[in-house]
């Protein structure tokens, strides 16, 4: 029966720290779809990325444009599942293997955050993995609504008695044990029609990943997730945010704004198509005023123009006055969430911003001035192999869902529901071999 049916996403068991692994992630988007198939190596305690117990190095990569997609929702089961075929289809080539199951990001479902705790009696004895289990189990529980599907469910912290923020209570004695915890949730339906998508490619789904969660594992140094940062993943259909503290993720929120509505608003603004107003975005796109705008001109296609008609011009100050204010109004948003999450209590936290909309020139100027922080663009840190087209902010979710495998024994799973992680040898008798040597 699947997981969903219990108000819980697929989860992945924790990777073994002393196993390599074959990882195959898949970040469906409104615009792209980006398919990595990477190599996990135990690595030694490092000195940066601490949080990481494997060495990651990509070898298949694929980037493709998406269709059957809007504000991260399918909306056409057909579209989307060829651009899903296709997409993993060429990183199979690319890495010369077959992929049989992906981790999947999730930017839609309106994702939100709760913060609950959960206890129980253990009469004076030490506490246990066990009693862990049981407690979270607890929490997770509490947090099932109708509708809703549980997509993380982390624990930020434990208390023994009435002694709170306990890191690690394994072997602490107490009369009352018990956890809070972050609960990040989002609509069943969206859920529900990206894993048949997937699904109906023949993959299994192995775990699914809010995306600006998968941004930060990406992005965030490891100081910038200890002293407090938000990660504002800025996609073409969705605005995703993510919050850190003492390395711990702590909120997550999101709208249905993107880069599209930017380009959505030259082509009204201009008279031109879609495709021709993403091309004039990228090329020419900012939020900056400059001083030889009024003079420099850019060439707009005409909607079904015929050849012999004149091209129309129109300036680079024109299209700043038209860029700028859904630029405002999306980071005004952004602003006006962080002022209701715990970020609002870290006056000196940074914010990363990733997401292909994070390109537009001088939006990090205009992001420190309107969210009043410093402000950086966020770049996937420590992934080897990754194609010089992939190292940009755009690629930070595909890149984070590499690097999530490593941090799955954080959350809370139901063992009957968990998928099993793929190792690099796939075959039958490999996996019931790896079953009897980890179980006996």
């Amino acid at each position: 029966m699947s997981p969903l049916n219990y108000g819980l996403a697929p989860k992945m068991r924790p990777l073994a720290p002393r196993r390599a692994a074959l990882v195959v992630v898949l970040d469906v988007g409104t615009s792209k779809i980006a398919c990595l198939i990477a190599r996990l190596k135990p690595q030694p305690p490092q000195d940066v990325l601490r949080r990481r117990s494997h060495a990651i190095e990509v070898i298949g990569f694929s980037h493709t444009e998406s269709f059957g997609m809007k504000a991260g929702n399918v909306v056409d089961l057909v579209e989307a599942e060829g651009a899903v075929r296709y997409a993993v289809d060429l990183a199979e080539r690319s890495a010369r293997c077959q992929v049989e199951s992906v981790i999947v990001s999730v930017s839609a479902g309106r994702l939100a955050s709760e913060r609950l705790s959960a206890a129980l009696r253990i009469s004076g004895a030490p506490v246990r993995d066990r009693d862990i289990a049981r407690v979270l189990a607890a929490g997770t529980r509490r947090s099932a609504h109708e509708g809703r599907v549980v997509l993380h469910s982390v624990p930020i912290g434990f208390s023994l008695d009435d002694a709170r923020g306990v890191r690690d209570p394994r072997g602490m004695l107490a009369s009352t044990f018990g956890a809070d915890m972050h609960v990040v949730t989002a609509d069943e339906g969206p859920i529900r029609n990206l894993l048949l998508t997937v699904e109906s490619c023949h993959l299994m789904v192995e775990a699914m990943v809010a995306g600006p969660y998968a941004a930060s594992l990406a992005t965030l140094a490891d100081d910038e997730a200890d002293l407090g940062a938000a990660v504002v993943e800025m996609g073409a259909g969705t605005t995703t945010v993510a919050v850190f503290a003492d390395g711990r993720f702590i909120h997550a929120d999101g709208f249905a704004v993107g880069g599209r509505h930017v380009t959505l608003d030259i082509a009204r603004g201009l008279g031109t198509s879609v495709n021709d107003s993403e091309r004039i975005k990228t090329l020419y796109g900012s939020v900056l005023a400059g001083g030889a705008d009024e003079r420099d001109m850019i060439t707009v296609p005409i909607v079904n123009g015929e050849d012999r008609e004149a091209p129309r011009f129109v300036s680079r100050a024109e299209l700043t006055h038209i860029i700028k204010p859904r630029a405002e109004e999306i980071l005004e948003m952004v602003r006006d969430r962080l002022a209701v999450s715990p970020f609002a209590a870290e006056p000196r936290g940074r914010v990363v911003l990733t997401g292909g909309a994070c390109q537009l020139t001088g939006l990090t100027d205009l992001a420190a001035r309107i969210l009043g922080r410093p402000v950086r663009i966020g770049r996937p840190l420590g992934i080897s192999g990754l194609p010089e087209v992939a190292r940009g902010s755009a690629f930070a979710v595909a890149a984070g869902l590499l690097v999530y495998p490593q941090l799955a024994h954080l959350e809370h799973f139901e063992p009957r529901y968990t998928r099993q992680f793929k190792s690099g040898a796939g075959g039958y008798v490999a996996r019931v071999g790896r079953w009897l040597r980890e179980s006996f």
